[in-house]
């Protein structure tokens, strides 16, 4: 028989949010795959638990080749389970290989829910939670950064985003630039640690704090787009009729989004893609 691959959450923050089964699991399973070793054995250290495990390194930069030695260890029988540093393996975390390499293998896959820095943050930030989208890590380069952010920016689900500390002030100033400085956003930092703070407020008010240094794990959650006053292809044939008058694509679109109350970015990219599709 086949064995089984267990995906599981591991405290984000404080260790007392780890959950009996995650004990459990860490304890009885026959292989674990870690993001991080050397973290592993810090929380096994600070749970007071031993496990029997082969523990073996599974992260980004071997992620590939190890999904076909877990899924040959699973077709042996082993019950392997899979830790990231901290949360849910696959959420902008290794994970994701192994699973769809199990699946294909006809190899039964589960997890141990717990911890998660998407849903703790989206839960205190006071922003709306019925309808949400993850994001991830927004690109570092400045041109594909903004070309995400014009994609978002009719996004009417709340957003949330993983970033860097160093980042999050460029992050904040991007989001302002793109969103409206005063759309709702929150900064969650150091969830369910010593120093827990979540920072809410308009976006340009957000990059100016930030703009001071942020310390430690940081999510960032930005409400939605507002109801349409325009709808974006009648923005859209504004600024081209503008264009066609002879002004400049750029100061219609500023004018029409001033007016549409549509982001400058959205809107732009949008004429853009009219102007010259494909």
């Amino acid at each position: 028989m086949s064995g089984v691959l267990v995906l599981a959450a591991t405290p984000i923050g404080s260790v007392d949010d780890a959950s009996p089964r995650l004990r459990s699991e860490l304890a009885g399973a026959d292989v674990v795959a870690a993001e991080d070793t050397r973290r592993l054995r810090a929380l096994l250290d600070r749970l007071g638990i031993q496990t029997r495990a082969r523990v073996v390194s599974y992260f980004d930069g071997n992620e590939a080749a190890r999904a076909a030695e877990l899924v040959s260890a699973l077709q042996d029988g082993a019950r392997v389970l899979v830790v990231t540093d901290a949360g849910m393996p696959s959420v902008s975390d290794p994970g994701y290989r192994v699973v769809a390499a199990a699946v294909e293998a006809g190899i039964p896959v589960t997890a141990v829910p717990g911890p998660s820095a998407v849903l703790t943050a989206l839960a205190v930030s006071g922003l709306p939670v019925d309808r949400f989208c993850f994001e991830g890590f927004l690109p570092r380069k400045s041109g594909e950064r903004a070309r995400r952010l014009a994609e978002l920016g009719r996004e009417p689900r709340t957003m949330v985003f993983f970033e860097a500390p160093h980042r999050t002030a460029e992050t904040l100033a991007a989001l302002a630039e793109s969103f409206g400085k005063d759309r709702p956003g929150a900064v969650c930092r150091e969830l369910t640690k010593t120093y827990e703070e979540v920072v809410r407020g308009g976006l340009a008010a957000l990059r100016d704090w930030a703009a001071g240094g942020v310390r430690g794990e940081v999510t960032l959650v930005v409400a939605g787009a507002p109801g349409d006053p325009t709808d974006l292809t009648t923005a859209v044939d504004e600024v081209m009729a503008l264009v066609a008058d002879g002004a400049r694509l750029k100061a219609a679109v500023g004018e029409i989004a001033a007016a549409a109350g549509i982001p400058k970015n959205t809107l732009y990219a949008a004429a853009l893609e009219r102007k010259h599709p494909g």
